[in-house]
């Protein structure tokens, strides 16, 4: 009864706190920790010590693979370069800097202690990183950069504690085995991330019901991390290999039904978890604490060694950020741009450490010197990094006048890939042999231009004017109200089957969350267009303001081709005239990459947007 108290009081103030941060606008961890914290001072409250094998075992899989099978594969194969350097380079480098000060600052503490102390410092976190720099809103590549070094950097930080351990131990460890043991980590990893994949996705093949599917998911971390494990290879990259490859091959293996289902279940669990880890990181306070007091070191010295360890895990960071800048960036293929260094130094600044940081601290034997204050350094980095970063690094950003994602930007290219698809669909329906008394090939093409025709208007919406989608929302969300009033009042009558009845109520709930998510876009996309500037965040937008665009305008290159264009763009530059990247010909875009000229208007009836290819931003 004890334990299921425990276990309900923490998922009750997970709620709570979560709730209270929502109301507030700041991120959850900001408010878990102090009252993890806090709580762990009070009486009542039973005392918590978080496991390692709970950590590494119970928590850890699922987290990084909710995380991993979010992640975009193609987004971390073309960001590998920094990645790798920052998951392998900075993660030794950050182990041997805290290693030097630890065996500098705690005396009699040997070499290998030290550099155990900074392995277990060093890996940021993915948890942390999705929840903090989703939530403020960095631009998509800083975002994919830290997830994807987080998502690796703990089997280059977990193979070095285990060889510092292992020095610690007695053991003799050349270099070679070092490589050695890295190489076992990191390709076994690998090889059983991909094995795992396999099976799944042959398994998936046979499988129909969305249930089942997605109960199968819920083992799928666990099995990779084991089994992973039990060959001596990394099963952090085990579980991240494998999500990365289930969540890019969704859209093959799974039916809508699963796929919606396993997303959903996975959210729920990722944002229990997640904010059950910050709560539980708080709650390790007392005792870490009162362990380090009684290390017979005094509180004076206890500060400087653990400020000296955050500031320098910081300091670390940004100047290995900085000194190998022109290694890690590469120029954008399109622009030619190498990563601003307004990027470079979000991305330094966003080292938050988690719930790794703290497992891996208490992977150090019992009998260890200073064990209990080098446990206080990993918790003042978690704690400190949190609190420190996370909170400047919404500030900071504003600062730097980074640009969050830009709503109009996702709209374009949501329309943009809409219009290519249906492209590609009516194409096939033209070659599609039926009997059609009944004109359905028609209403096929005739709903696919509609849908088009929705994703445009978006781009040309009247500031002040409600646009006829919107207005469609609006009149169909009340309509549903009383489809549904009109379903229960049947349904207490019991005048239908009570199956019949949940099915179509269900059908009336996935129509309604399609309307609400295409509102809550429509609501981010105008409010960006009514308070934007000219020229904010982009000194192009700045020098080419809108025009009148000609309303019987054609892209020369296609008319001399005897090709149809689709939804012509105006240069703000020279005035060229071209057609958009849903066109055969791109000339729009063929245009900016021979002239170099950087903003577009829409030449199309009725819109007025802008759009400049050097920043990805509209106007």
């Amino acid at each position: 009864m004890e334990i299921a108290l425990l276990l309900v009081g923490l998922a009750v103030g997970v709620l709570v706190c979560t709730a209270v941060a929502e109301r507030l606008e700041i991120p959850a961890p900001f408010i878990l920790i102090p009252v993890g914290v806090a709580a762990s001072y009070a009486p009542p409250v039973p005392q918590i010590y978080l496991h390692e094998q709970v950590v590494l075992l119970g928590l850890l899989p699922p987290l990084l693979y909710a995380a991993a099978v979010q992640t975009s594969l193609i987004d971390i194969t073309a960001h590998k370069r920094p990645i790798l350097w920052l998951s392998v380079g900075l993660v030794v480098i950050t182990t041997v800097a805290v290693g030097v000060i630890a065996h500098w600052l705690l005396p009699g503490l040997s070499w290998a202690m030290a550099l155990a102390i900074g392995a277990v410092v060093a890996p940021p976190d993915a948890i942390a990183a999705t929840a903090i720099g989703r939530r403020i809103g960095l631009p998509r590549r800083v975002v994919t950069i830290l997830e994807g070094e987080s998502l690796f950097n703990d089997a280059t930080a977990l193979v070095s504690l285990r060889v510092a351990l292992g020095l610690a131990a007695g053991h003799a460890v050349d270099a070679w085995e070092v490589g050695l043991d890295f190489v076992i980590a990191a390709g076994g990893g690998v090889l059983v991330g991909v094995g795992v994949y396999l099976v799944v996705a042959w398994g998936r093949r046979l499988l129909r019901d969305r249930v089942l599917e997605t109960a199968v998911s819920l083992v799928v971390p666990f099995v990779a991390y084991l089994a992973a494990e039990e060959m001596e290879a990394s099963g952090v990259i085990a579980v991240v290999v494998a999500g990365l490859l289930l969540g890019h091959r969704a859209p093959v293996l799974q039916s809508a039904e699963s796929r919606i289902a396993e997303r959903l279940n996975w959210e729920t669990i990722s944002f229990v978890l997640e904010n059950l880890v910050f709560l539980l990181i708080g709650l390790q306070a007392w005792w870490i604490v009162e362990g380090a007091l009684d290390s017979g070191l005094s509180v004076g010295h206890l500060v400087l060694v653990c400020t000296a360890t955050l500031g320098l895990v910081i300091v670390v960071r940004l100047a290995y950020l900085f000194v190998f800048r022109l290694a890690i960036s590469r120029p954008d293929p399109l622009t030619g741009q190498k990563t601003p260094w307004r990027h470079t130094l979000l991305i330094g600044w966003a080292g938050m450490r988690g719930v790794v940081t703290l497992a891996a601290a208490f992977l150090i034997p019992d009998d260890a010197p200073y064990r209990e204050v080098m446990l206080l350094m990993a918790f003042t980095v978690v704690a400190g990094t949190l609190f420190l970063q996370g909170m400047s690094l919404p500030w900071l950003a504003r600062r730097l006048r980074v640009p969050a994602p830009d709503p109009a930007a996702d709209a374009l290219a949501r329309a943009n890939l809409l219009q290519q698809a249906a492209q590609a669909a009516e194409a096939e329906l033209e070659t599609m042999e039926f009997e059609d008394p009944h004109g359905v090939r028609d209403l096929v093409r005739r709903r696919l231009q509609e849908r088009t025709f929705a994703a445009w208007e978006r781009l040309s919406t009247t500031p002040g004017e409600e646009s006829p989608s919107e207005l469609y929302n609006r009149i169909r969300l009340e309509l549903l109200g009383v489809e549904r009033s009109k379903v229960l009042e049947i349904r207490g009558t019991r005048a239908a089957p009570a199956s019949v009845i949940a099915d179509v109520l269900a059908t009336f709930d996935v129509e309604e969350s399609m309307l609400d998510v295409a509102t809550e876009e429509r609501k981010g996309l105008r409010v960006t267009r009514e308070e934007h500037r000219p020229g904010d965040g982009c000194e192009d937008l700045g020098r080419h303001p809108p025009i009148e665009t000609d309303p019987d305008a054609v892209c020369a290159e296609c008319v001399a081709e005897g090709r149809p264009w689709i939804s012509l763009r105006q240069c703000l530059t020279c005035g060229h005239v071209g057609c958009c990247d849903s066109s055969v010909r791109q000339d729009a875009t063929r245009h900016f990459r021979e002239t170099g000229h950087p903003v577009i208007q829409s030449a199309e009836v009725g819109e007025d947007w802008r759009w400049c290819y050097l920043h990805n931003i509209t106007g």
